[in-house]
């Protein structure tokens, strides 16, 4: 399946839904195409918001939080970005992408996608047999695709890293499929199983993507790696020796502590971090460390009232009426030493006024 070159601006919805807020809607950038192409957009876009949404998840407590900027995928932008984060983007928003198409089509969304049954009644292991209602992620695949590759028109070291990217992605909604079997047999035993795939949760995917984004691999190509028929034959050459489940990468990231302008960096001052709370990730536990200790930031704590519903009861028939509750929450965030001093020392002679008042 080959998407004609005319159609090509269309392929921007991706970038339309990872800016967020552009005034068009998604049909201006999908009537110029072949009207097939067009029952599969929704799913498109909305893999698209769903990588966007994972990537916020999984950096939520980093310094950097997959801030709006970030989120564009084509090299045809001025955010030529090529570090481990750019590739997390790629990767996930291509697996969103996949991930979506395959989930409807075994909704049964397009009419010309159903189960993959391609290996039914066929031996998968020791006792088992493929059967069932396999999840077709081959059409997923294959859609995928046409609509994030196409974005890529480069040849330099850039579009290798992307594609490679986008790849990693895929393989990722592959390597977490799901297995899921049902005994047959006389009286409830289970003499056999039929077994099919299933996607997992997104969450899992994200998580996969995010420890392969701490194992990310550089690769030193940026020097001399120019769209020549040497340049790209090296860059082939290079992206071809590296397992396309790795994410790669081509420079370093710059200090996410610090705020840069030019590179729409915010730093972390003023950044939420979390100290107490139940059932807290790992990523909440370090999170007061990592944005706020190690970027030579102090914690400040700070307090506000809320009003939320409580001592709620059940009045027959047939209401809940509740109370409206003042609650004390305390927040933290990330402020300069000097600034955090300053407001202890403010706190300290307001409660010295209020005790001598007492």
């Amino acid at each position: 399946m080959t998407v004609p070159q005319v159609w090509l601006p269309s392929l921007f919805i991706l970038n339309f839904y990872l800016k967020l807020c552009h005034p068009w809607s998604v049909n201006n950038f999908l009537m110029t195409g072949p009207k097939a192409y067009l029952i599969y957009s929704g799913s498109v876009a909305a893999g698209a918001q769903s990588g966007i949404e994972e990537c916020k998840h999984q950096f939520a407590w980093d310094r950097w939080n997959c801030p709006e900027r970030a989120l564009q995928l084509s090299t045809h932008s001025g955010l030529r970005s090529a570090n481990r984060e750019a590739a997390f983007v790629h990767a996930i928003s291509s697996a969103g992408v996949m991930y979506t198409l395959t989930r409807n089509c075994s909704l049964g969304d397009f009419d010309n996608c159903g189960c993959d049954d391609s290996r039914n009644g066929q031996p998968g292991g020791q006792g088992w047999l493929w059967g069932g209602c396999s999840d077709n992620v081959g059409f997923g695949e294959t859609i995928s695709k046409q609509f994030v590759d196409a974005l890529e028109t480069g040849q330099d070291a850039r579009a290798a890293m992307n594609l490679h990217n986008n790849e990693a992605g895929r393989k990722a909604v592959k390597g977490t499929m799901k297995r899921t079997c049902k005994c047959h047999g006389v009286s409830g035993s289970c003499t056999t199983q039929t077994c099919w795939l299933q996607l997992p949760e997104f969450r899992e995917v994200g998580n996969y993507l995010k420890e392969k984004y701490h194992k990310a691999l550089k690769i030193d190509l940026l020097k001399g790696a120019g769209n020549s028929a040497a340049s790209r034959g090296a860059i082939a050459e290079t992206f071809s020796s590296i397992s396309r489940k790795e994410l790669v990468h081509l420079e370093d990231s710059p200090d996410y502590c610090l705020e840069n302008k030019t590179l729409g960096l915010q730093g972390t001052e003023g950044r939420e971090c979390v100290r107490k709370g139940k059932l807290l990730s790992k990523w909440e536990k370090r999170s007061c460390k990592r944005l706020c200790g190690d970027c030579g930031l102090a914690v400040a704590e700070r307090r506000a009232q809320m009003m939320s519903s409580c001592n709620c009861k059940f009045h027959w028939c047939c209401a809940v009426k509740c109370e409206q509750c003042r609650k004390t929450i305390t927040k933290y965030f990330c402020v300069k030493k000097d600034k955090r001093s300053r407001n202890d020392s403010a706190s300290k002679r307001k409660e010295g006024r209020l005790g001598m008042r007492h």
